[in-house]
């Protein structure tokens, strides 16, 4: 069982989560927390044995905790995705590979893509495709309908796996911080059309990527996982694109381990992660 706490910092935390787990009889297996001294927040991440009544165990911690508490008791640490696509196969099939081995540490609901180029390699797999075009529609329509099919399923995160398309502010508020998006840049750079023809046009000595929670400041939600690798003159712009393809596929499923496994905490535009 995983326990996530994120509050107001105060003199005791500790002591007063352990006695609430010590008076049920839960025994900790592994434990992390940090204080941020300038905001005076805590955090804690805990794995316990398990507990029959979560809710109880819930409103137990709360009672300890000062009243901003949020507190995440998750008896069951499977989570459950939908991942939205445009073309690019590398993201999505590295996530339908480790689904398919159970590896991934969620279940794939659906692949929702406003093209049907993935379509093929989602049914080998057996996952559901949707196919919602943006073509000749508005982007309150396209969303809707991306939305109605996201609706009917039980989802705890949306991953886009190279989704080239910007979603509304009333798209990202709906789901919060549930969005999770990959970037072809160690964020920020390159922003626009052709990121590796541009980084090979300057020249660049390092490229990278980067995933991250979605706001509606495009590209600079907070930041989960990032990764880079030197280049040089001899990489074309054919070559440094490859290496940016496999740069983009590792962070991305790095970036879905922490925050499938509750790793991750959110305050303000930063993130706390207890890898």
């Amino acid at each position: 069982m995983v326990i996530v706490i994120q509050c107001k910092d105060r003199v005791g935390l500790v002591a007063a989560i352990s006695g609430v787990l010590s008076a049920n009889a839960i025994n900790i297996v592994a434990m992390r927390e940090h204080v941020d001294t300038a905001a005076m927040r805590f955090f804690m991440r805990l794995e316990t044995t398990h507990y029959e009544t979560p809710d109880k165990l819930q409103q137990d911690l709360l009672q300890v905790l000062p009243q901003d508490a949020n507190v995440h008791v998750n008896p069951s640490p499977e989570k459950k995705i939908i991942v939205l696509v445009t073309k690019e196969y590398h993201c999505l099939a590295d996530i339908l590979i480790r689904n398919y081995f159970k590896t991934l540490g969620a279940t794939v609901q659906c692949v929702i893509g406003n093209h049907t180029t993935l379509e093929n390699i989602c049914s080998r797999f057996d996952v559901p495709f949707y196919f919602v075009s943006h073509l000749d529609k508005n982007k309150e329509t396209f969303e809707s309908a991306i939305k109605s099919l996201i609706d009917g399923y039980d989802c705890d995160y949306l991953v886009l796996a190279k989704f080239m398309r910007i979603l509304s502010p009333g798209f990202v508020k709906h789901y919060g911080m549930r969005i999770i998006n990959i970037h072809h840049s160690f964020l920020p750079a390159f922003v626009g059309a052709s990121p590796y023809k541009q980084a090979f046009e300057r020249g660049v000595k390092l490229i990278g990527a980067t995933a991250h929670f979605v706001t509606n400041d495009l590209d600079e939600g907070p930041i989960i996982a990032q990764q880079i690798i030197p280049v040089d003159h001899s990489f074309t712009a054919q070559a440094m694109m490859h290496a940016g393809k496999e740069i983009e596929t590792a962070v991305l499923a790095k970036a879905l381990q922490l925050v499938l496994n509750d790793r991750v905490f959110v305050y303000k535009n930063k993130t706390i992660v207890f890898e």
